[in-house]
């Protein structure tokens, strides 16, 4: 199994490395400090198992997987310096969890139920158990109101109100945000989904937009419309997507009672 490891203290990943240097079926790909590279690199490795730390700044492990999706989320091992009544919602969900100062017997006992669950099929799914205790846990929002993104040598959380529009790119989105292009590993069927349809509208296979950067709608040639934001920018809404949406922003005409 490609394994990552998430905790912002550096001593707590050496210690589950060293740990899973003794497993020949574990391999460790890679490492995050911080729950916003957690989410870059998740979508860049896509391991297989990842032990994450509930306890991060800024950024923590539910905010993780928030940010990739709990239909995404590989399967995790919580890692956590909750005290045992606070893991009890872990043991009620059936997920796995390593008590912080983790011990080589739990450590062990935790790696038999996790190669177990992996060779089982028909119980109920991964994604299952985290949306309940994301929904336990006061965290489970379907929609996303920021995004983690990377911008040279440093993380952000863009939130999404700041988007005027995205672009597919291949394997990858282009946000707007000002002037500033943020670029995500992600594809835009997977953000459209992700991203409140009240304020976002998929205008082609290649582009979403923020309804409220929209300045203006004009018609073009062949059913299209042109779409002209607040900042200038020229987008294209495209005869199929807006005969598939522009029914939500009609309103129906109708005879006054007398």
């Amino acid at each position: 199994m490609r394994v990552l490891l998430v905790d912002d203290e550096a001593p707590a990943r050496l210690k589950l490395r060293r740990l899973l240097a003794a497993e020949p079926d574990m391999e460790v790909v890679g490492e995050a400090s911080h729950g916003a590279l957690a989410v870059t690199r998740i979508r860049a490795l896509e391991p297989d198992l990842v032990f994450l730390d509930i306890q991060m700044p800024v950024f923590d492990g539910f905010a993780v997987i928030e940010q990739i999706g709990v239909e995404a989320m590989p399967p995790v091992v919580f890692v956590t310096a909750f005290d045992e009544h606070a893991v009890r919602a872990f043991e009620v969900h059936a997920l796995d969890y390593l008590l912080k100062p983790v011990t080589p017997e739990r450590f062990r006992s935790t790696l038999i139920r996790v190669r177990a669950r992996a060779g089982r099929s028909g119980e109920e799914s991964e994604s299952e158990r985290l949306r309940r205790l994301l929904l336990e846990a006061g965290r489970d929002s379907k929609y996303l109101q920021r995004i983690a993104v990377q911008h040279g040598e440093r993380a952000h959380l863009l939130p999404v109100d700041r988007i005027t529009h995205l672009e597919a790119d291949r394997n990858h989105v282009g946000l707007m945000a000002g002037d500033t292009r943020y670029e995500l590993r992600a594809t835009l069927t997977d953000l459209e989904q992700r991203l409140d349809p009240r304020q976002f509208l998929r205008i082609s296979k290649g582009t979403i937009v923020r309804l409220d950067a929209i300045r203006e709608l004009v018609p073009a040639s062949h059913g299209d419309y042109r779409v002209l934001l607040h900042d200038g920018t020229r987008l294209t809404w495209s005869r199929r997507y807006r005969a598939r949406d522009l029914e939500a922003f009609s309103i129906r005409g109708g005879r006054d009672p007398d």
